[in-house]
């Protein structure tokens, strides 16, 4: 069992950045690939970036390449997401989300266990 805690996120201006963090507060993260989704209001949810579980492979939609780095700590059992050069169009709620296993994954239905989500806001 792995309980996921978001922490950061938040209103900024556009061009501006943010980190969010999640982290484990039950169970390990350690063999866990990772990923990050968001869901827009009025959209469906959509994946953002994932990382395998040693750190060593990652993968960030279209939308995100050269703004946003997925990244993790598994000492320190988090997993994080720099999100830089921010647009209004980023704005959502964002949540990371463990796998089942410890591959890298685009697919939502690969992940088994949810953080809370937190609040991004990009203003114009």
């Amino acid at each position: 069992q792995v309980q996921l805690v978001q922490s950061g996120g938040g209103l900024v201006q556009a061009g501006g950045s943010l980190r969010l963090s999640c982290a484990a507060s039950e169970g390990t993260l350690k063999s866990i690939a990772m990923g990050w989704f968001r869901q827009a209001p009025g959209k469906e949810r959509e994946f953002v970036a994932t990382i395998n579980w040693r750190g060593e492979t990652t993968f960030v939609e279209f939308f995100a390449k050269g703004r946003f780095t997925v990244s993790r700590d598994n000492a320190r059992n988090t997993v994080s997401l720099q999100m830089n050069s921010l647009k209004p169009e980023d704005t959502a709620l964002y949540y990371c989300a463990a796998s089942k296993g410890n591959v890298a994954t685009t697919i939502e239905e690969d992940y088994k266990f949810w953080g809370q989500g937190v609040q991004v806001t990009v203003s114009s």
